[in-house]
């Protein structure tokens, strides 16, 4: 065997070795020396990179280092190429399982292999908890049951009076495609669930109308302050009865005006429908529906809608139905906050009043009928599509 080869020589042994056969292998069946064949791929790799095969030890060296380093930036581009490709199919806020895909890559026989360490230190997870998944694998809908229900703790610990309906709602939000029933099983799963009281009922006397009943139970409106529903609840403290009067948007269900008092008098009334006047700008022409109270058959609450404009509405006597909105408003307000817990001191309890209506209610409880928006975001709509028409 002559002691030079010719390049066409050269690049066939390489070329045998790239092809899958051993080094020791090529160099039995060509006759040659380890060490020549090992001079050949590196020569061979410093040319495919366009490097110039140099006789310079030094040089060598750098071009050594410099081939180790393309080498791994090479790896680290086919872990995160097929980690992209891997994660395409999984919906985009699932948990990312990739351990199967390092698993696939450090795959021992396989021409791109990566190394478990270069996989875990792109991916950013440890060679540890890769190592513990491969003793204990767990599948992909088990990984994703465990992550939406953390998802869901966090959900519920931020909102425990929302039940599963609204629990569902917020993971829409948030860009998951889920349906209820399958929350509803999560949520029993995890053991989440509102945590609402039964309401007490309540027994009011009517008295005779002062005016027609203009809203037929139509609880519906095309414009924001069309109609306007108003009523008031009480509940206990450690001080004694707290009351609460309440104006709400048929249309954005927004509650527009309130006032707390610790007397239920028709100054209560007045104060909350001047306070509803002055958030929504004084408008005119507003049907202002109620019950037979006598804060509202009242000559100063009366007065109050003539001067501002406004028209009042009464419903029958014992007819709830007739206010029906309205009663659905203070239901949420008597699970969610009055009958979470023993109220010491009024001035607690209406702290917590408003911090409901105004951060959860108007701003976090997205309503079906209000397309799964909440009232601020159904009236910042509202309010667009009136300046555009205009």
């Amino acid at each position: 065997m002559p002691s030079k080869y010719s390049e066409e020589f050269k690049r066939d042994a390489v070329a045998l070795v790239e092809s899958g056969l051993t080094q020791k292998t090529v160099c039995k069946d060509l006759g040659i020396s380890k060490s020549a064949l090992a001079a050949w791929i590196q020569d061979a790799r410093f040319t495919s990179y366009g490097m110039t095969p140099s006789k310079d030890p030094d040089e060598q060296r750098e071009m050594r280092q410099a081939l180790k380093r393309i080498r791994e930036l090479e790896m680290e581009n086919e872990v995160l190429r097929r980690a992209a490709a891997y994660l395409s199919q999984v919906h985009i806020n699932a948990p990312k399982i990739v351990f199967p895909l390092v698993h696939e890559m450090a795959a021992t026989g396989a021409r791109d292999r990566v190394p478990v360490a270069v996989a875990c230190r792109v991916l950013g997870f440890s060679e540890q908890a890769y190592y513990q998944w491969l003793k204990q694998p767990v599948s992909a809908r088990e990984a994703e049951e465990r992550h939406l229900i953390g998802v869901l703790r966090g959900l519920h610990e931020e909102d425990p009076e929302g039940g599963y309906r609204v629990l569902a709602d917020d993971l829409h939000d948030l860009g998951y495609e889920i349906s209820e029933r399958r929350v509803w099983r999560l949520c029993k799963i995890a053991g989440l669930q509102s945590v609402i009281a039964k309401r007490k009922r309540r027994y009011r006397r009517a008295g005779a109308p002062v005016g027609d009943d203009l809203v037929q139970r139509e609880f519906t409106a095309e414009r924001l302050d069309q109609k306007w529903l108003v009523d008031i609840t009480e509940h206990w403290t450690g001080e004694g009865r707290l009351y609460m009067c309440a104006f709400k948007d048929v249309c954005s269900n927004r509650i527009v005006g309130y006032a707390i008092d610790k007397r239920m008098k028709a100054s209560l009334a007045v104060r909350a429908l001047e306070n509803a006047l002055i958030q929504r700008g004084y408008p005119k022409g507003v049907i202002v529906h109620s019950d037979r109270g006598g804060q509202f058959r009242s000559r100063s609450f009366q007065h109050a809608l003539k001067r501002s404009g406004l028209r009042g509405s009464m419903g029958r006597v014992g007819a709830c139905g007739d206010n029906a909105a309205m009663e659905s408003f203070f239901s949420l307000l008597q699970k969610n906050v009055l009958d979470r817990k023993s109220w010491g001191t009024r001035e607690e309890l209406r702290v917590a009043i408003v911090h409901w209506i105004e951060a959860r209610y108007h701003r976090k409880r997205r309503q079906r009928r209000l397309g799964k928006l909440t009232p601020v975001e159904f009236e910042a709509i509202m309010m667009d599509a009136v300046a555009l028409a205009a």
